[in-house]
């Protein structure tokens, strides 16, 4: 079988020892217990480690090369999702390093969006990180279209929310992990066990621009970060 989000792939661990599960897992999977180790995952799961949860301070590092004035950058957080507090505590030891200020803003529903904007505004944040959430994914249309009512520049962890006007993202290529989970179905029907095989992490990360958002933002995307982008949206 195969559990293609992290709750599933949780789910189906805990309700079989035996089926073969192949995941594809944002959050660590030996952190929230999926497997015991990546090199050895032991035991019926194995599968793709999509790396999306620990890449917060990179995301912040980019958000503040596109905002470098930002004072004080919001975090939206859904405390739900399995490494949440990870995720909250990896951003806030970077922003330390780099004497940023974040604010944590908590919201576990479309009804919690509207308020968590509000804080944001109140806290006078000049630039907001979305952290990794497959329910946030779900509502990106909403997500992106309240930072773009409340003009707050905001850097997501999938390509999905830069395409429906967010402003930027940085991730791995969620595409190309599924591709990866099948390739793992299929040696596993073919009588591989899912202890033996790996944990695939991926190699490459992707950063995606909106030049009309930021121009509507009234942000000048440095040239050296549209060089280094893998897509620019016009």
């Amino acid at each position: 079988m195969a559990a293609t989000s992290t709750p599933a792939a949780l789910a189906a661990k805990a309700a079989t020892s035996a089926v073969p599960i192949v995941f594809t897992s944002a959050a660590d999977p030996v952190e929230i217990g999926l497997v015991d180790s990546l090199s050895r995952p032991s035991g019926n799961a194995t599968g793709v480690n999509i790396y999306l949860s620990h890449l917060g301070a990179k995301r912040l590092e980019l958000l503040r090369e596109l905002v470098p004035n930002a004072a004080v950058i919001g975090m939206l957080v859904n405390p739900n999702f399995p490494d949440a507090e990870s995720q909250a505590k990896d951003v806030e030891e970077a922003a330390r390093t780099l004497g940023q200020q974040v604010h944590v803003v908590n919201a576990n529903s479309e009804g919690n969006f509207n308020q968590a904007f509000a804080t944001f505004i109140e806290m006078k944040a000049d630039a907001l990180l979305v952290s990794l959430d497959s329910f946030f994914l779900s509502r990106r249309e909403q997500l992106v279209a309240l930072a773009s009512r409340h003009k707050i520049p905001a850097i997501y962890f999938s390509r999905d929310f830069v395409l429906v006007g967010g402003l930027m993202s940085y991730g791995s290529d969620i595409a190309d992990s599924y591709r990866q989970a099948g390739i793992y179905a299929g040696r596993i029907l073919k009588g591989a066990k899912p202890g033996d095989l790996p944990v695939v992490q991926p190699t490459k990360f992707d950063l995606v621009i909106n030049l009309k958002t930021a121009k509507a933002l009234g942000l000048t995307v440095p040239t050296i970060m549209q060089m280094t982008a893998d897509g620019v949206s016009e």
